[in-house]
Protein backbone atom coordinates (compact mmCIF):
# COMPACT_ATOMS: atom_id res chain seq x y z
CA UNK A 1 0.00 0.00 0.00
CA UNK A 2 2.92 2.86 1.03
CA UNK A 3 5.02 1.91 -2.40
CA UNK A 4 1.77 2.35 -4.53
CA UNK A 5 0.68 5.31 -2.56
CA UNK A 6 4.65 6.35 -3.05
CA UNK A 7 4.18 5.83 -6.90
CA UNK A 8 0.64 7.60 -7.39
CA UNK A 9 2.18 10.66 -5.85
CA UNK A 10 5.20 10.75 -8.20
CA UNK A 11 3.02 9.92 -11.12
CA UNK A 12 0.45 12.60 -10.66
CA UNK A 13 2.51 15.69 -9.27
CA UNK A 14 4.02 16.98 -12.87
CA UNK A 15 -0.03 16.49 -14.13
CA UNK A 16 -0.68 18.72 -11.06
CA UNK A 17 2.19 21.20 -11.53
CA UNK A 18 1.59 22.15 -15.53
CA UNK A 19 -2.00 22.11 -15.41
CA UNK A 20 -2.99 23.52 -12.21
CA UNK A 21 -4.33 26.76 -11.34
CA UNK A 22 -1.88 29.71 -10.39
CA UNK A 23 -1.44 30.27 -5.75
CA UNK A 24 -2.49 33.29 -4.48
CA UNK A 25 -1.15 34.15 -0.70
CA UNK A 26 -2.74 35.83 2.25
CA UNK A 27 -1.37 37.71 4.86
CA UNK A 28 2.08 37.19 6.29
CA UNK A 29 3.59 33.68 7.14
CA UNK A 30 2.62 33.50 10.59
CA UNK A 31 -1.02 34.60 9.82
CA UNK A 32 -2.28 33.45 6.69
CA UNK A 33 -3.98 31.59 4.16
CA UNK A 34 -3.47 30.10 0.36
CA UNK A 35 -5.64 29.40 -2.72
CA UNK A 36 -4.45 26.91 -5.10
CA UNK A 37 -1.41 25.73 -3.30
CA UNK A 38 0.85 23.32 -5.24
CA UNK A 39 2.15 20.20 -3.55
CA UNK A 40 5.79 19.51 -4.00
CA UNK A 41 6.84 16.02 -5.63
CA UNK A 42 7.70 13.73 -3.67
CA UNK A 43 10.75 12.66 -4.70
CA UNK A 44 13.09 13.26 -7.60
CA UNK A 45 16.69 12.26 -8.83
CA UNK A 46 18.58 13.67 -5.90
CA UNK A 47 15.83 14.47 -3.46
CA UNK A 48 12.67 13.20 -1.30
CA UNK A 49 9.96 14.47 0.54
CA UNK A 50 11.22 13.78 4.59
CA UNK A 51 8.30 11.45 4.90
CA UNK A 52 5.54 9.79 2.58
CA UNK A 53 2.94 10.06 5.71
CA UNK A 54 3.42 13.66 5.82
CA UNK A 55 2.73 13.87 1.80
CA UNK A 56 -0.50 11.84 1.97
CA UNK A 57 -1.47 14.13 4.91
CA UNK A 58 -1.00 16.81 2.86
CA UNK A 59 1.68 18.83 4.85
CA UNK A 60 4.07 20.00 1.34
CA UNK A 61 2.29 22.06 -0.06
CA UNK A 62 3.22 25.96 -1.07
CA UNK A 63 2.96 28.89 -3.41
CA UNK A 64 3.07 27.77 -7.27
CA UNK A 65 6.21 29.77 -7.62
CA UNK A 66 7.84 28.61 -4.71
CA UNK A 67 7.18 24.86 -6.36
CA UNK A 68 8.90 25.98 -9.42
CA UNK A 69 11.59 27.58 -7.42
CA UNK A 70 12.47 24.75 -5.04
CA UNK A 71 12.27 22.36 -8.12
CA UNK A 72 14.32 24.12 -10.55
CA UNK A 73 17.10 24.31 -7.50
CA UNK A 74 17.15 20.66 -7.06
CA UNK A 75 17.85 20.22 -11.29
CA UNK A 76 20.85 22.81 -10.81
CA UNK A 77 21.96 21.12 -8.25
CA UNK A 78 21.74 17.44 -10.07
CA UNK A 79 23.71 19.27 -12.58
CA UNK A 80 26.38 20.57 -10.06
CA UNK A 81 26.94 18.03 -7.48
CA UNK A 82 25.42 15.10 -9.09
CA UNK A 83 25.85 12.36 -6.28
CA UNK A 84 24.62 14.51 -3.36
CA UNK A 85 21.19 13.52 -2.02
CA UNK A 86 18.59 16.03 -0.41
CA UNK A 87 15.60 16.00 1.67
CA UNK A 88 13.15 18.56 2.26
CA UNK A 89 10.37 19.29 5.51
CA UNK A 90 7.30 20.55 6.04
CA UNK A 91 6.24 23.34 4.23
CA UNK A 92 2.52 23.80 4.43
CA UNK A 93 -1.05 22.96 3.77
CA UNK A 94 -2.90 23.49 0.38
CA UNK A 95 -4.82 26.22 1.43
CA UNK A 96 -2.47 27.34 4.09
CA UNK A 97 -4.10 28.15 7.57
CA UNK A 98 -2.67 27.21 10.97
CA UNK A 99 -0.01 24.19 10.75
CA UNK A 100 0.98 22.64 14.07
CA UNK A 101 3.39 22.97 15.43
CA UNK A 102 5.00 25.26 13.20
CA UNK A 103 4.36 28.89 14.12
CA UNK A 104 4.41 30.12 10.53
CA UNK A 105 4.21 28.65 7.58
CA UNK A 106 0.63 29.80 6.66
CA UNK A 107 0.40 31.66 3.78
CA UNK A 108 2.44 29.09 1.30
CA UNK A 109 5.94 31.06 1.05
CA UNK A 110 7.72 28.87 3.96
CA UNK A 111 9.63 25.71 3.21
CA UNK A 112 12.07 23.57 5.68
CA UNK A 113 15.28 22.25 4.43
CA UNK A 114 16.96 19.08 6.08
CA UNK A 115 20.59 19.79 6.08
CA UNK A 116 22.24 17.49 3.77
CA UNK A 117 24.78 15.21 5.43
CA UNK A 118 27.76 12.75 4.87
CA UNK A 119 28.36 9.81 6.46
CA UNK A 120 31.84 8.38 7.83
CA UNK A 121 33.35 7.26 4.42
CA UNK A 122 32.46 11.06 3.23
CA UNK A 123 29.34 9.86 0.78
CA UNK A 124 26.20 11.99 0.61
CA UNK A 125 22.98 10.24 2.46
CA UNK A 126 19.51 11.26 2.69
CA UNK A 127 19.10 12.18 6.16
CA UNK A 128 17.60 9.09 7.99
CA UNK A 129 13.90 10.36 8.88
CA UNK A 130 11.90 8.31 10.58
CA UNK A 131 8.75 8.01 13.19
CA UNK A 132 11.10 7.44 15.84
CA UNK A 133 12.94 10.60 15.50
CA UNK A 134 9.88 12.95 14.69
CA UNK A 135 10.42 12.69 10.78
CA UNK A 136 13.77 14.20 11.64
CA UNK A 137 13.02 17.23 13.80
CA UNK A 138 14.09 15.37 16.51
CA UNK A 139 17.76 14.66 15.39
CA UNK A 140 19.76 16.75 16.82
CA UNK A 141 23.21 17.85 16.04
CA UNK A 142 26.31 18.42 17.98
CA UNK A 143 29.58 20.20 17.90
CA UNK A 144 30.64 21.36 14.73
CA UNK A 145 27.70 19.38 13.20
CA UNK A 146 27.60 15.54 13.98
CA UNK A 147 25.06 13.34 14.56
CA UNK A 148 25.78 9.76 15.33
CA UNK A 149 28.34 8.77 12.40
CA UNK A 150 26.65 11.65 10.52
CA UNK A 151 27.85 15.31 9.60
CA UNK A 152 26.50 18.39 7.98
CA UNK A 153 27.48 18.64 4.48
CA UNK A 154 28.21 22.26 5.11
CA UNK A 155 29.31 22.87 0.91
CA UNK A 156 26.38 21.50 -0.45
CA UNK A 157 24.20 23.49 1.74
CA UNK A 158 25.85 26.43 0.73
CA UNK A 159 25.19 25.36 -2.91
CA UNK A 160 21.82 24.46 -2.52
CA UNK A 161 20.97 27.69 -0.83
CA UNK A 162 22.93 29.79 -3.79
CA UNK A 163 20.76 27.57 -6.14
CA UNK A 164 17.57 28.68 -4.16
CA UNK A 165 18.32 32.17 -4.75
CA UNK A 166 18.98 31.93 -8.34
CA UNK A 167 15.70 29.86 -9.15
CA UNK A 168 13.75 32.42 -7.22
CA UNK A 169 14.89 35.27 -9.02
CA UNK A 170 14.34 33.41 -11.92
CA UNK A 171 10.50 33.17 -11.41
CA UNK A 172 10.16 36.96 -9.83
CA UNK A 173 10.87 35.43 -6.10
CA UNK A 174 12.76 36.46 -3.47
CA UNK A 175 14.05 34.94 -0.45
CA UNK A 176 13.65 36.97 2.70
CA UNK A 177 15.34 34.91 5.18
CA UNK A 178 16.83 31.66 6.32
CA UNK A 179 16.70 30.55 9.81
CA UNK A 180 19.58 28.33 11.23
CA UNK A 181 21.10 27.58 14.14
CA UNK A 182 23.17 30.46 15.60
CA UNK A 183 26.22 28.18 16.47
CA UNK A 184 25.84 26.07 13.30
CA UNK A 185 25.89 29.02 11.33
CA UNK A 186 29.39 29.85 12.47
CA UNK A 187 30.54 26.47 11.09
CA UNK A 188 28.79 27.29 7.52
CA UNK A 189 30.32 30.46 6.91
CA UNK A 190 33.49 28.84 7.80
CA UNK A 191 33.26 26.79 4.48
CA UNK A 192 35.45 28.47 1.49
CA UNK A 193 31.85 28.79 -0.60
CA UNK A 194 30.22 30.42 2.09
CA UNK A 195 32.65 33.87 1.36
CA UNK A 196 29.45 35.41 -0.83
CA UNK A 197 26.23 33.73 1.32
CA UNK A 198 26.77 36.75 3.87
CA UNK A 199 25.97 39.05 0.73
CA UNK A 200 23.51 36.97 -1.46
CA UNK A 201 21.21 35.78 1.84
CA UNK A 202 19.88 37.23 5.31
CA UNK A 203 20.13 35.00 7.90
CA UNK A 204 18.31 35.57 11.17
CA UNK A 205 20.52 36.07 14.42
CA UNK A 206 17.27 35.73 16.99
CA UNK A 207 17.45 32.49 18.11
CA UNK A 208 14.37 30.60 16.79
CA UNK A 209 11.55 29.07 19.46
CA UNK A 210 13.06 25.82 18.23
CA UNK A 211 16.61 24.67 17.82
CA UNK A 212 16.72 24.31 13.65
CA UNK A 213 20.16 22.58 13.60
CA UNK A 214 18.41 20.05 11.67
CA UNK A 215 16.88 21.89 8.90
CA UNK A 216 16.90 25.40 7.52
CA UNK A 217 14.10 26.39 7.44
CA UNK A 218 13.26 29.55 4.07
CA UNK A 219 10.90 32.37 3.64
CA UNK A 220 10.10 33.54 0.01
CA UNK A 221 9.02 36.84 -0.48
CA UNK A 222 5.86 36.95 -3.51
CA UNK A 223 3.53 39.39 -3.01
CA UNK A 224 0.35 38.50 -0.73
CA UNK A 225 -2.90 40.37 -0.32
CA UNK A 226 -3.03 41.63 2.66
CA UNK A 227 -5.60 40.14 5.28
CA UNK A 228 -8.38 42.49 6.51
Amino acid sequence: MYLLARLLLLFLWPLNASSAEESKCYGTSDNGRLESGWQLPTAGSNFSAYSSLGVLAGRNYVHSKISRAVVDAYAMMEKQEPTKAFVYGESGFREGGKFSPHKTHQNGLSVDFFVPVVNSSGQSVALPASVFNKFGYGIEFVGTGQYRNLRIDYPAMVKHLLALKQAANRHGVKIARVIFDNELQKQLFKTPEAASLRTELAFSTKKPWVRHDEHYHVDFMVPCTPIR
